[in-house]
């Protein structure tokens, strides 16, 4: 194997085994910010050994070996130092502090406990509340999607140093408040939990629906959403609205094919063709929902959502969907999870089964809602119910307006597209 094809080989392996190598590390050192340098430095090491001996049969073993090394120089030399410092005297003091460190390398052997523990433990420290939203959400895809700086800053539209100083703050963060490096109790699980499906959630979804920028999707964000959350699903398997947020990612990912045109342009949901929806994934997210049901209980509020998506997806053509049992299932979400754009949703949803004129009732009630003031989705969606309704001129200004609040160019010509149509329906009429 060539030396460029070791090196992207090496890459490869490492994306692949960074989270558990830095999960582990973390459970050794109770450092996320030193347990990535550590896990950097074993890649170093591969980097520079590989390309003359080969990738080893087992990778991921050979970077923690070579990482739990790097821990116990730093533990050796963090001794030894200490001693220095304080100027103790004594070879005996001296021979205790190495026997300390070799006592530490042993449990550092003997720590080979279930991988699935540290990764969770991993999410709850890179997704911890004490973090804001968005340095949540930059450290997660750093720790446990390995991407580096620069992909998360592409992925957010964001200049790469800010990208950077929020994982810098987000480690001290940590560090300075000593966040421990555990699963919470079971008392304090679900508010946890709510925190990182929330992260998990945030990723996807811009994804999905990209806020600013030239493409109206980022795949691969939806993808290291998808991966977040089947792990998720693996290692909390009895908590239903992890199963939940994976059959709504599942089923809302199984449009992306479909979700686009030849140029890049977006598709709406009712224009698209069903038979490029990826029905593996329709099948995945099916199963994921039938699993979080099954587990009991009142659906929460990603397991709701996603039975709206399944409605969608058990639906061959547009014209089968049942906006009836949709609308009450918006109901439900809004008695649990109350917002405005869950309302706005519902508003869409009631249009759709009981008439437009409804549903433009509901929307201007949201009219003076501070949330939705800049929200572009607000005008589109009333523009959509006027042209319904026959509001044509209406309809423009709306379309007008929402093209000017997004941030996003393809939706942008979507809407100012939508614009144009009806100033030359307007035109024919006159």
């Amino acid at each position: 194997m060539s030396a460029p094809d070791t090196h992207r080989a090496i890459e490869a392996v490492y994306r692949i085994e960074s989270p558990r190598l830095i999960a582990g590390l973390a459970r050794i050192v109770r450092d996320v910010g030193l347990a990535e340098e550590l896990a950097q430095d074993a890649l170093v090491a591969a980097l520079e050994t590989w390309p003359g001996t080969g990738v080893p049969d087992k990778p991921g073993a050979w970077l923690m070996a070579t990482a739990k090394n790097r821990a116990l120089d730093h533990f050796r030399r963090g001794k030894l130092l200490g001693r220095k410092h304080e100027e103790l005297a004594g070879e005996m003091e001296l021979d205790q502090e190495i026997a300390s460190a070799d006592r530490e390398a042993a449990l550092i052997e003997a720590m080979d406990d279930d991988i699935g523990d540290d990764l969770l433990r991993l999410v709850f420290v890179a997704c911890h509340p004490v973090l804001s939203t968005e340095a949540r959400a930059a450290l997660t895809l750093r720790l446990l999607c390995g991407l580096a700086t620069d992909e998360i800053a592409r992925a957010f539209l964001v200049p790469e140093p800010t990208i950077a100083q929020r994982i810098v703050r987000a480690k001290r963060t940590l560090a300075e408040t000593r966040v421990p490096f555990e699963v919470p109790r079971k008392d304090e699980l679900a508010a946890r939990l709510a925190s990182v499906l929330e992260v998990v959630y945030l990723v996807f979804n811009e994804g999905y629906s990209a806020t600013a920028g030239e493409d109206w999707m980022r795949p691969a964000l939806c993808e290291e959403a998808l991966r977040l959350g089947r792990i998720l699903a693996g290692l909390v398997p009895n908590e239903p609205e992890v199963h939940g947020i994976v059959a709504l990612m599942e089923i809302q990912a199984s449009r992306s094919g479909a979700r686009v045109g030849p140029s890049g342009e977006p598709i709406l949901l009712l224009d698209q063709d069903r038979g490029r929806w990826d029905h593996l994934l329709v099948r995945r997210g099916l199963a994921a929902l039938a699993r979080a049901e099954e587990l009991g209980g009142r659906l929460g509020p990603y397991a709701l959502q996603a039975a709206i998506a399944a409605c969608h997806a058990r639906s061959r053509i547009a014209q089968e969907t049942d906006w009836t049992r949709i609308a009450a299932l918006y109901d439900a979400l809004a008695q649990i999870a109350p917002s405005p754009v869950v309302e706005l949703n519902r508003a869409v949803a009631v249009s759709m089964a009981f008439g437009p004129a409804e549903g433009l009732a509901l929307v201007d009630a949201l009219a003076s809602e501070p949330a939705l003031k800049h929200y572009h989705l607000l005008p589109a969606v009333r523009g959509d119910l006027l042209v319904k309704l026959g509001r044509f001129d209406e309809a423009r200004a709306e379309f007008e307006r929402a093209a000017a609040l997004t941030r996003n160019a393809r939706e942008k010509k979507l809407l100012l597209d939508r614009a144009g149509a009806l100033d030359h329906t307007l035109r024919v009429v006159k």
